[in-house]
């Protein structure tokens, strides 16, 4: 996983290109598989080009962002393989959806596969647990409702989060884990009135800032995102606009965390 390669990024994998991504600041995946030698050592190897005058910004070159391996077995959770909702909220109970794609071998027989979930609140604790098998209507993806009492809502000023930890078996032997954290709120807007979050009227209050940590360049660094949120914050901003292209996760992370709304904007001159 390439959370970003400035910029035309050719991956190769012991010589063969395994994948191709143009757009220097989106996160992508390279599936690495069926370039592997087994036992042997295997090379990875990105090409970028820096061209000219190809922002009106500065937008770093070269691998600026972090590089993941990820090592699955037969059958796993993709990269980004989750979505949560949360359609019912209110002061009593939440309603949150899970859905969770598998990706297993050809042939396989689907109907061993089960998912247990253990949703957790800020501090640890769980609030609700769901297991179900693999249905033959929904194909490769698990579909899990649960019912989370007196939730804590995120908010500007009290980001709570959540995590749902899955765990994916085939019959009783653990295939793979898959953590996805969220918070629970409600979003809405209203003509003539505004945005609400949670019910209430909010104002965004924000900066255009760009991907850039000044002095320090485009390199990610998440002591210094960080300390740009806090500073934002003190200054009583609660948004930021990504200008011009989508963020670092760490970004999205910290702004997450410390309570910082976010409007990506995806591209400009791209």
């Amino acid at each position: 996983i390439f959370d970003g390669a400035m910029s035309h990024a050719r991956v190769y994998v012991n010589g063969k290109e395994a994948g191709y991504w143009p757009y220097g600041y989106n996160s992508f995946h390279v599936d690495a598989t069926p370039y592997l030698k087994p036992g042997e050592v295997n090379e990875l190897a990105v090409r970028l080009e820096n061209e000219n005058e190809s922002s009106r910004w500065y937008p770093g070159a070269g691998l600026y962002r972090n590089v993941h391996l990820v090592v699955t077995e037969d059958a796993y959770v993709p990269t980004w393989g989750t979505y949560v909702t949360t359609p019912v909220v209110n002061e009593k109970y939440a309603k949150v959806v899970l859905n969770t794609k598998l990706e297993t071998a050809k042939g396989t027989d689907r109907s061993v596969y089960r998912i247990v979930t253990e949703i957790k609140d800020p501090n640890g604790k769980v609030v609700a647990k769901e297991e179900n098998k693999l249905s033959v209507f929904n194909e490769c993806q698990f579909e899990q409702e649960f019912a989370v009492d007196t939730p804590a809502l995120w908010s500007v000023e009290n980001p709570f989060l959540y995590t749902a930890e899955s765990k994916i078996y085939a019959g009783n032997t653990l295939k793979d884990e898959y953590t996805t954290r969220f918070g629970i709120r409600t979003l809405e807007i209203i003509p003539d009135k505004g945005f609400f979050l949670n019910g209430k009227l909010t104002k965004f209050k924000g900066v255009c800032n760009h991907h850039d940590l000044g002095p320090l360049g485009a390199a990610v660094n998440d002591a210094a995102i960080r300390r740009q949120i806090r500073i934002m914050k003190d200054m009583g901003a609660n948004a930021i606009r990504t200008s011009h292209n989508m963020p670092a996760p760490e970004l999205v992370e910290a702004c997450d965390e410390m309570g910082m709304m976010l409007m990506l904007e995806s591209f400009d001159e791209w």
